[in-house]
């Protein structure tokens, strides 16, 4: 669309500042919303309807330390890598339909990421991970404690797992979006 108006090398700032502050973490975190977040209801749920948890407490084990904190912890570390991940995987996309589509080779591509869209975006991007992170290991989780004793309250909780991470995940980034406005980042 910018090339009707000959403002194509605009499309390398478009394409740099929406995957490193947007696309790459939302899309990393709803991807492992739906997978880790669903996986942790289901585990930590089928425990419960087998009476694993009650054994847990019962042998003196914290339930929390043994199944939560390790859950938090991993999804903790793997969401800034996976963003990093798919940050790269973005901006590789970006610059091959630029490359193909506009006729803009890679030197002049990274070097308007470098000169126009710089580290900062990337920061903006990656201090979401860990808070969405710790919202997604913290529903799951929540959620698998909260299953009865039956297959039916099992699939409710995963299903609900799933809808309120992601929908947490989207108010969030909108929260995020109205404190950077705020603070001119």
């Amino acid at each position: 669309m910018l090339k009707n108006f000959g403002a194509q090398v605009y499309v390398v700032q478009l394409i740099g500042v929406a995957v490193l502050r947007e696309f790459s973490v939302l899309i990393t975190a709803v991807l492992l919303a739906g997978r880790s977040g669903s996986s942790f209801a289901a585990e930590i749920g089928a425990m419960k309807m087998n009476q694993e948890i009650d054994a847990m407490q019962v042998m003196g084990v914290d339930p929390f330390e043994a199944l939560v904190v390790p859950r938090f912890l991993s999804l903790l570390l793997t969401i800034p890598i996976l963003t990093f991940v798919a940050v790269i995987a973005g901006l590789t996309g970006g610059l091959i339909v630029t490359w193909s589509v506009l006729d803009l080779g890679p030197l002049f591509f990274f070097k308007r990421i470098a000169d126009n869209v710089g580290a900062k975006h990337f920061w903006v991007g990656m201090v979401k991970a860990p808070v969405f992170a710790m919202v997604i290991a913290a529903i799951g989780c929540r959620q698998g404690m909260e299953v009865t004793g039956d297959v039916e309250s099992l699939g409710r909780r995963v299903t609900s797992a799933v809808v309120q991470s992601i929908f947490s995940i989207i108010l969030l980034d909108a929260v995020f979006a109205l404190i950077y406005t705020e603070l001119n980042i």
